[in-house]
């Protein structure tokens, strides 16, 4: 019987008495390592290179849920884990390690694979080494992993040769090796970047390799994730533009929940770095936070948004940063600015102070809002504020892109106002409107649709002429530009057709065929669409089900104990009283201002969403006090500085109603009902995981805090605002920052999150398979957003469960029950809906249901306008920037974008 060997380093190095000497010359070798980011860079210090077949099988620190959801999620959560160590740091210290362990992962007879943390190594270190003889020797002790513990630390270690000690060894191997998984190809190709990774300063940076060199190691690249295939197509067809045209104009129409915000917001990053000036971001109030919280998780770089309430600017963590009036709108302390459309809808002073200056870039988001005015009297079909804001505005800016998932919301006309706004200082999109035909809606359709072709070459040459298309874009348009000697960056002719040469006129003739002016137009050229089915089809994007609650046709046992009517709860009578007198108090309003309509759907959105919001929203405006959560305000501080007698009694009565102790809010009991009785999939909700969303910081805290109670143990977590968020346990509430929460989400020591619609970009929940919105925004765009923090890549369920929550005879209600019909497609359930419900709509069912459907039609009408470029399949493996080893020093790129206005 051979004998156990025994090793102690106090009398001879490790390294040197056991493990290489043993390795030399040795034809396989299998190991149970410890963490795996340390075990796999200690292979460089041992004697590999030349062995067969090499098997490491190590701890990921991983949960087993997410290791066995997909290999995506694998492969962001391991990334992730081994990106903990700086790369900068890394790459000079160590770059000799990296290209040799590179080296060894390539070489073709090393294998790693990785365990879920159910089986955590921290001691149980062992090893089967087979000689080139074929005999086999195994080891096992306290050797850590680290080339330090076999040369340096006091480690022991027992060797046994014998047949029953390798084979039990090789059994515990072979069991942990089934159970793991292979080493992502994403870890090996990013330590062959740090390997090759070297700094370069922005006058070095080639204008196509910035977007990689500022991106790759930003916090979403850093955290395992990356832009999508059609983000980065976005941001580099930007570039193209920039370079084409010496501006951008560009149009994002992608469908909602594709990620239209990073596009944007990378794609103005860049222009930042560029130097091109100032970048200004335009959107809704309840969205300035969304955007900075996106430019700050997920690009890593500072903005600022204008509170427009206190006239001070706020900075990514929430600092206020002290102004000396309205007029410091125009004098932003970052490179990028975020202001709400609110002022720009209002003749406000900070209007007047934005339009006095330049820019390199400004974004609109939900660029429909844009358009012109309905109704009747002497301003029907002007533009509206915003609209005309942006027509003057593009004039004083060098890049121009407006993001909507709704480019036609009630005529196909509206589409082209956008196109207006594009043109503005920029004749190369629609044309020089005196001479353009591009310009006229009603003809150009048509010729956009495919409906109809040009008469003859003559005519032809009028739609080609203004604007003249790019010579990169066609063979016609190169062959055109050389035989009228055009320079590359001019795009109109005043040439008549007749003043052509024979050539050129037979070369016009090409516009004739059927189809090559639906392909080459100002609306394909300058708008891009993606839909989420063809991002689907493709692999690109998870396919995803939906089921939604409660189901109308349920029986009436189905939810024991909630009282549903059909689509709504039924409420109590303190509930109806308040519901009452927040209509009477509406009605009163109508009789003295125009603002009764905005302030009707302020109180009666936040009244719908929960009794503790209706009753704070009625206490906040008996004390004179704004919403900052609101674009509008200085309507509502007009109202309720005129408060009369009549208003401010029917006020009280809603505090009043709503603090009875017997107005217990349904809401509550449905939420807790869900999570706790009701299963799917043989679970609980919250076994499932759960996020619950509302509009308001009002309702999210106070159900949170509800839950709390009634859930003893549980953690329920609270994603708000800027310095909002927080985690109850029991009666207990500590504030803590979004991202320890998103963490802990991730880690599963959390699965019950409260958020608010504030917070909602950006949050990536897959973890989590089920949500609940508490209340309804009358915008179906919101809802797919809070749906798409569950359902995303790395979701374990193939379908997720979503309640909605309405009171029974309520405004809520009706919208809603317009909204289920059209709610059918578990898979696209919001495929049909316009981005946006304007209030108007809301004027009974029967308008909003003609409203809705006229809508549909619209979109369905002019859907090939945007498919007929962008359609096809965007090649994953292109712009690959997570692989760019020449990058600019992430405290460079934060510096530049630091530098006031």
């Amino acid at each position: 019987m051979t004998s156990i060997r025994r090793f102690s380093s106090r009398h001879r190095r490790l390294d040197q008495a056991f493990l290489n000497a043993t390795l030399k010359d040795a034809r396989s070798y299998k190991r149970i390592a410890g963490y795996f980011r340390s075990s796999i860079f200690e292979l460089v210090g041992e004697e590999i290179a030349a062995i067969p077949k090499v098997q490491i099988v190590c701890n990921s620190e991983l949960d087993a849920a997410d290791v066995t959801v997909s290999k995506h999620v694998r492969e962001t959560a391991l990334k992730e884990r081994w990106n903990e160590a700086p790369s900068e740091v890394e790459a000079l210290l160590h770059r000799d390690r990296y290209r040799r362990l590179h080296d060894l992962l390539t070489s073709g007879h090393v294998e790693i694979r990785v365990v879920p943390k159910d089986r955590i190594f921290i001691h149980g270190k062992a090893g089967v080494i087979e000689s080139a003889m074929g005999s086999k020797t195994c080891f096992l002790g306290s050797v850590n992993e680290t080339k330090s513990a076999f040369a340096h630390n006091y480690e022991i270690l027992w060797e046994d040769p014998s047949a029953e000690g390798v084979a039990w060894v090789e059994d515990e191997f072979d069991s942990l090796w089934n159970e793991a998984y292979p080493l992502p190809d994403a870890i090996v190709e990013e330590i062959k970047r740090v390997a090759e990774r070297v700094e370069i300063r922005f006058e070095e940076t080639k204008l196509q390799e910035l977007p990689a060199a500022a991106l790759a190691e930003s916090p979403i690249y850093r955290g395992g994730e990356q832009l999508q295939p059609w983000q980065r197509s976005f941001v580099t067809m930007f570039l193209q533009h920039r370079e084409t045209y010496g501006k951008v104009r560009l149009l994002l129409a992608d469908e909602v929940g594709v990620g239209k915000t990073l596009s944007l917001a990378a794609s103005a990053m860049i222009s930042a770095l560029l130097d091109d000036g100032p970048v200004l971001i335009l959107c809704p109030s309840t969205l300035t936070l969304q955007w900075q919280i996106e430019l700050a998780d997920k690009l890593g770089i500072p903005s600022a948004v204008w509170l427009s309430a206190k006239k001070v600017w706020i900075d990514p963590k929430g600092h206020i940063i002290k102004t000396r009036g309205p007029e410091d709108i125009a004098r932003c302390p970052f490179r990028i600015a975020i202001v709400s459309t609110g002022l720009i809808f209002h003749d406000s002073d900070e209007r007047r102070y934005l339009l006095e200056r330049k820019y390199g870039t400004v974004v609109l988001d939900e660029a429909h809002k844009a358009r012109r005015r309905g109704g009747l009297g002497q301003k029907k079909e002007e533009p509206n504020n915003l609209l005309d804001f942006m027509l003057r505005i593009g004039t004083r800016t060098k890049n121009l892109l407006l993001g909507t998932a709704t480019p036609i919301q009630t005529e196909v006309r509206e589409l082209w106002d956008l196109l207006r706004i594009l043109n503005a200082g920029a004749d190369f999109v629609l044309g020089r409107e005196l001479f353009g035909r591009w310009t006229e809606w009603g003809k150009a359709l048509p010729i956009v649709k495919g409906d109809e072709i040009p008469a003859d070459e003559q005519d032809a040459w009028e739609w080609l002429r203004n604007p003249l298309p790019p010579g990169s874009e066609d063979g016609l348009f190169a062959a055109l530009r050389l035989q009228l000697g055009l320079a590359d960056q001019t795009f109109f002719t005043d040439r008549g057709f007749g003043s052509l040469g024979f050539l050129e006129q037979q070369a016009v003739g090409q516009a004739l065929a059927p189809g090559y002016l639906q392909e080459h137009n100002p609306i394909v050229r300058h708008t891009v669409l993606r839909r989420r089915q063809t991002l689907e089809d493709a692999g690109l994007l998870e396919r995803v089900g939906v089921d939604v609650y409660p189901d109308p046709y349920a029986p009436s046992t189905a939810y024991v104990g909630i009282g549903f009517s059909e689509l709504g709860l039924l409420t109590n009578y303190p509930f109806d009283l308040a519901y009452r007198a927040a209509e009477a108090f509406t009605t009163a309003l109508q009789k003295r201002t125009k603002a009764a309509g905005f302030m009707k759907t302020l109180l009666l959105q936040r009244i719908c969403s929960s009794f503790a919001s209706g009753r704070s929203t009625a206490e906040k405006m008996l004390r004179r006090e704004t919403f900052e959560d609101e674009e509008q305000t200085k309507p509502v501080e007009e109202v309720l500085s005129t408060l009369t007698f009549e208003e401010a009694t029917h006020l009280r009565t809603i505090v009043d109603e709503l603090s009875r102790p017997e107005a217990r809010d349904p809401k509550v009991a449905a939420v807790r009902y869900f999570l706790t009785e009701h299963r799917t999939e043989g679970k609980t909700w919250l076994e499932h995981g759960c996020i619950v969303f509302s509009q308001y910081y009002d309702t999210a805290y106070s159900l949170g805090a509800e839950l709390a109670k009634s859930l003893p143990g549980e953690a329920v977590g609270v994603y708000a605002g800027t310095g909002k968020s927080g985690l109850f346990r029991g009666d207990d509430f500590a504030s803590v920052e979004r991202e320890d929460i998103k963490s802990a989400v991730k880690k599963r020591d959390i699965r019950l999150v409260v958020a608010t619609d504030a917070a909602c970009e950006g949050l990536n929940l897959q973890t989590l398979g089920t949500l609940i919105n508490v209340d309804l925004p009358w915008n179906p765009s919101r809802l797919e957003q809070r749906l798409g923090r569950i359902k995303r890549f790395g979701q374990a369920r193939r379908t997720v469960d979503m309640l909605n929550l309405v009171y029974h005879e309520t405004q809520d209600e009706k919208v809603y029950q317009v909204l289920s019909r059209r709610m059918k497609d578990r898979y696209d359930i919001f495929g049909g809906l316009p981005d946006t419900i304007e209030d108007d709509w809301i004027e009974s069912v029967e308008k909003l249901e003609r409203m809705m459907d006229e809508y549909i039609h619209l979109r369905r009408k002019a859907r090939d306008v945007f498919e007929m470029r962008y359609q096809e399949t965007i090649d994953p493996d292109q712009d690959r920037w997570e692989l760019c080893s020449r990058v600019l020093a992430r405290r460079d790129v934060t510096d530049r974008l630091s530098a006031p206005w």
